[in-house]
């Protein structure tokens, strides 16, 4: 056994780049854990991306299209990663997305949180942003989401959706319980 890891945690000996494109890199890290141990982390870097819940009275502008890593259409909340090499503010992100993908202008827009979708494999994070006072328009959809819709669903739907199976999204399901984490805080409970 060597060494201990200061502070118990797992430090980077080396680093190989295995495999990029414009949109992510993938590296291989030699790795020694906290007891001494060597070990390899496979990693995928990705840039974080920007997550809106669009909001009206009682629900939600969602937006549906094919994954093909899954092979199957589901719905999820508007969301996306700036073009490579145009780094943007989250906001600004997170309002690009949201024009984007549903036309729709936020005329208020509230972070809600910072979160890692798959901290196991991937380096990338997201910011959830509330979007509200909203005003309609025209989306600008990527060939890659030419197969996009979009629909207001109630609250009630939305969870449906979420039992059902037709949103299994883990970056959605989780910005919506940092919306209702919200709600409760501002009601006081």
């Amino acid at each position: 056994m060597g060494m201990v890891s200061p502070g118990g945690i797992v430090q980077q000996i080396a680093s190989r780049l295995v495999y990029r494109n414009r949109w992510l890199s993938v590296r291989e890290d030699r790795v020694r854990r906290p007891d001494g141990s060597d070990g390899l982390y496979s990693v995928i870097d990705k840039p974080d991306f920007a997550l809106v819940i669009p909001a009206e009275e009682d629900g939600f502008h969602l937006v549906e299209q094919y994954r093909y890593p899954v092979r199957g259409r589901y719905w999820e909340f508007p969301q996306g990663t700036a073009t490579a090499g145009t780094p943007l503010a989250p906001e600004e992100l997170a309002r690009a997305e949201l024009a984007e993908e549903t036309g729709l202008r936020a005329g208020r827009m509230r972070l809600l949180g910072h979160l890692h979708c798959a901290y196991g494999m991937s380096s990338q994070g997201f910011d959830v942003f509330l979007a509200t006072e909203l005003s309609p328009g025209s989306p600008a959809r990527e060939a890659s989401e030419q197969d996009m819709r979009q629909e207001l669903v109630s609250r009630a739907e939305f969870e449906r959706l979420v039992r059902s199976g037709r949103i299994t999204d883990d970056s959605t399901v989780a910005a919506y319980a940092l919306l209702l984490m919200a709600e409760r805080g501002a009601s006081g409970g």
